[in-house]
């Protein structure tokens, strides 16, 4: 129905435009067709070796969201570190809409604590943050197999400069507009596709 008025519109106002093959047929996948993992799938699957950091993230929504993003990539775990509101929790569980359960997941009481475990498990770790000599995302350069933890820190004042000077650099969201700022949901969802995208664990 909603193809076919896409179409309607299309030819009665641009009469002179092609509509493309397929366009018709195309159709809304089902649940089924999702072909969706359980839960203990989810966990008995390879990972892709990214590690989400939350320093200090004051919005339990924003933890939610994290969490959706983290099971939609299969990443490897978060870390939750300070005042992060960690599971159970309800506004976690109403954006996270079951991610918390199938993702792994730590508290720390601090940053240094995950830094210092994140170096023990040898990875690479960066800051996401606008900083004299960041990387840019679009040019940030990483192999395959490079294990990789991003830090993404509180809505207000972003990763910590102590944090800072731990990791390995900062990496950089490039923006043109007059914001230069995007909430910490939409900012893991940006750099975690670029850190993904590629290496799917369950390509044959």
């Amino acid at each position: 129905m909603f193809c076919d008025g896409i179409m309607e519109y299309v030819n009665y106002f641009c009469p002179t435009k092609k509509i493309p093959p397929g366009l018709r047929g195309m159709k809304k996948l089902s649940m089924d067709e999702l072909n969706r993992m359980s839960v203990d799938e989810f966990k008995q699957s390879e990972k892709i070796p990214v590690i989400v950091v939350l320093e200090n993230i004051r919005s339990a929504y924003n933890v939610g969201s994290v969490f959706r993003t983290a099971d939609a990539f299969l990443l490897e775990a978060i870390y939750i570190c300070g005042y992060t509101c960690k599971p159970p929790h309800k506004e976690i569980k109403k954006t996270a809409l079951g991610a918390e359960d199938s993702v792994t997941w730590k508290h720390f009481d601090n940053t240094n604590l995950a830094i210092h475990e994140l170096h023990e498990l040898a990875y690479r770790i960066f800051a996401v943050e606008q900083a004299e000599g960041s990387s840019m995302l679009n040019e940030f350069e990483f192999s395959r197999e490079d294990k990789i933890a991003v830090i993404f820190g509180n809505e207000v004042t972003g990763v910590e400069q102590e944090t800072i000077r731990q990791s390995e650099g900062c990496i950089e969201i490039p923006q043109f507009g007059m914001k230069h700022s995007l909430n910490i949901a939409t900012a893991a969802g940006v750099v975690l596709w670029e850190l993904v995208r590629g290496r799917n664990p369950l390509a044959p």
